[in-house]
């Protein structure tokens, strides 16, 4: 079997042998994201709901203590209800620094995904090009054979010649479906966190938290 592997490469030229590299490159990108998405807990949810609904019932500490600082959406919506319950700073400025910290870590997700995309874009054309590479090389010895054209050899460098196409169709379309399924899961996420976030800030214990803060300032004074 080794020995087919080794005699498909050679006839496929530089051209496989470069599309092999990449699909390498893919499958490590798409096994390191998932990994990447399953240890920040991406889509989940349970914690989330449970301290959303301790926090609609007005307790927040029983909403903090619900959910878990290994989490992306978890620490989000922690740091969003640690500042309001405390009333560290303004509102504005909460939903600002949430606002950053979902970039950075949404941002976080999404590495290494361009490349993905590059070589799902790349591995097609790279196909093509050793299909016309092959077909100059074919007919360049058909027209050294002159009269005495073999169509075995002429059909022998075609299918070499399409080789190439068929590998990079290959590592295209696998490629091309888990960046696009990968995204997908970012966009889940992005409105996980927004939801999340958005619940803590619309909900009426932020005005009881407020006026908690505020009666303590008027009994300092």
């Amino acid at each position: 079997m080794s020995q087919n592997i080794i005699e498909f490469l050679t006839v496929g030229g530089p051209v496989v042998w470069v599309l092999l590299v990449f699909s390498v490159i893919a499958l490590t990108i798409v096994l390191l994201k998932i990994i990447q998405f399953w240890a920040v807990g991406a889509e989940r949810k349970r914690s989330v709901n449970i301290a959303l609904q301790a926090w609609k019932n007005k307790n927040a500490k029983v909403a903090m203590q619900a959910l878990s600082q290994k989490y992306l959406v978890d620490q989000l919506v922690f740091y969003c209800m640690q500042s309001i319950y405390t009333h560290k700073q303004d509102l504005t400025l909460i939903r600002e620094e949430v606002e950053r910290r979902a970039i950075e870590q949404l941002g976080l997700l999404k590495h290494y995904l361009r490349p993905l995309e590059v070589i799902a874009t790349l591995s097609p054309l790279l196909g093509l090009l050793g299909t016309v590479l092959g077909m100059i090389t074919a007919f360049q010895q058909m027209e050294a054979a002159g009269s005495q054209v073999d169509p075995s050899v002429l059909s022998g460098g075609i299918w070499q010649a399409l080789l190439t196409t068929a590998v990079g169709l290959v590592v295209a379309i696998p490629a091309l479906t888990l960046h696009n399924w990968l995204e997908r899961k970012i966009e889940r996420v992005t409105h996980l966190c927004n939801d999340a976030v958005t619940q803590v800030f619309t909900h009426p214990v932020i005005e009881s938290a407020l006026l908690t803060s505020d009666k303590k300032e008027l009994h300092a004074a």
